[in-house]
């Protein structure tokens, strides 16, 4: 069972989880060390760093975001190891949610957990950002995207917000100082449908570990050419 550690931290964000959210938080573990053995999933593999900088790292974003209903649909672009879409999906289970990732071995990997967890209203998808955000399937239907890819904020916006519904939410996590990229980062916002309405900066509990969650709602359609090919958001930032 998660320590008095993990516990007193997720008080301390005001998340509550039952016994068996706890313990599936725990199989999750169990599923992840085991699979990193013959996989590069994580770089964190200790249990009580696990606990802090994956699923605490992942819960600090309260669902919904907007107040009201918890029915909403939820994707995670760049899922890797299934962080923070997993991880929310335990705490919230009622959130329709998408891992979609470009690595065919880590669906394999998030398909075993979301099998073992017993988790229902949850799939993965393989592909790239770029193709998704194309596909009719997937479009401009979900009420949040979030991210804790490492990439440029301009080009994290290029992948995410061509799933978002207008009306709905990026959320990109993101460490460090943050300011100058989001000052860099508004006009390609803009072009794509969104602006930003808050940046949440905070530490991690009990440590100093600066973290930023950018609160980036989608108020205006897509233009139809974002995104752009494979590669080129990444190459080539608008802005």
């Amino acid at each position: 069972m998660p320590s008095a550690i993990f516990k007193r931290n997720l008080e301390s964000i005001n998340v509550e989880l039952s016994d068996k959210q706890l313990e599936q938080l725990d199989k999750y573990y169990e599923i992840l060390v085991e699979w990193n053995s013959f996989m590069n999933l994580t770089g964190i593999t200790e249990y009580e760093e696990v606990m802090l900088k994956h699923y605490l790292d992942s819960l600090v974003l309260k669902l919904p975001i907007d107040g009201g209903n918890l029915n909403i649909k939820l994707i995670d672009v760049g899922t890797g190891a299934g962080f923070p879409g997993l991880p929310l999906k335990i705490a919230y289970p009622d959130t329709e949610v998408v891992l979609f990732d470009s690595l065919n071995k880590r669906i394999k990997f998030l398909d075993e957990v979301i099998a073992q967890l017993g988790l229902k209203g949850i799939s993965t998808v393989h592909g790239r950002a770029e193709d998704g955000g194309k596909s009719k399937e997937l479009r401009e239907q979900f009420d949040v995207s979030v991210s804790r890819a490492v990439a440029d904020l301009s080009v994290l916006a290029e992948y995410n917000l061509p799933f978002v519904k207008v009306g709905g939410y990026f959320v990109a996590y993101k460490s460090g100082e943050i300011d100058e990229e989001l000052e860099k980062s508004k006009k390609a916002i803009l072009i794509l449908g969104g602006q930003i309405e808050k940046v949440d900066k905070f530490k991690l509990p009990e440590t100093d570990i600066e973290r930023s969650l950018v609160y980036i709602k989608k108020v205006k359609n897509t233009p139809k050419k974002f995104p752009r090919k494979a590669g080129l958001p990444a190459k080539e930032p608008i802005g």
